[in-house]
């Protein structure tokens, strides 16, 4: 598919449609997270609509919009898209980002590089307990095999949830704490 040029608009807050059928759950902790953010770095992150001012990505956004009282917001509108796309759009655009880790050493050097330059690291949207897990001691140094090479361990923990949307929040959690999960549904 070719890249098409979209166009962004401003919209008023109340003209836009929240996807009724969005999975993505927002609690109000993530809200005030966002609204935080807005505050601190403006919206930097358009709304996505579709030609009838639906929502596809950024119910979140809009959440924290309507909360600092904004009347309009800068949006995207993704013309062209069949109802199907829309619907796989909502999906994709949360669980993508969900696929990727951190780089625990890079980033830990970051926040200790923003917390002394008296940076507001809650601004950074990690849990209390991710952010001291941060400065922990790094791990000891693996046993090495009689050849020189390295024991790899692994160990799993197998969590049961109640449902699919349980599911999705406590990977979400874990993830953000920096662990590496995989998602089986048996």
């Amino acid at each position: 598919m070719a890249a098409k040029k979209y166009k962004m608009v401003d919209r008023k807050v109340s003209d836009l449609i929240p996807y009724v059928n969005n999975s993505r759950v927002h609690d109000e902790e993530q809200i005030i997270q966002i609204c935080s953010s807005i505050k601190e770095f403006g919206f930097t992150n358009p709304v996505l609509i579709d030609e009838e001012n639906g929502i596809i990505a950024g119910h979140g956004r809009l959440m924290a919009a309507k909360k600092l009282n904004l009347k309009t917001v800068p949006c995207i509108v993704l013309a062209g898209l069949s109802e199907a796309q829309k619907k796989a759009y909502v999906i994709a655009d949360n669980s993508i980002a969900l696929n990727s880790s951190w780089n625990m050493d890079v980033l830990s050097r970051e926040v200790e590089a923003l917390q002394a330059e008296d940076f507001d690291l809650n601004l950074l949207g990690f849990k209390d307990d991710f952010m001291v897990s941060l400065f922990d001691d790094p791990a000891p140094e693996p046993e090495q095999k009689p050849n020189g090479e390295e024991y790899t361990e692994i160990f799993n923990i197998l969590v049961e949830c109640d449902n699919e949307a349980h599911q999705q929040e406590v990977y979400d959690e874990l993830t953000q704490k920096g662990l590496k999960c995989r998602v089986q549904s048996l």
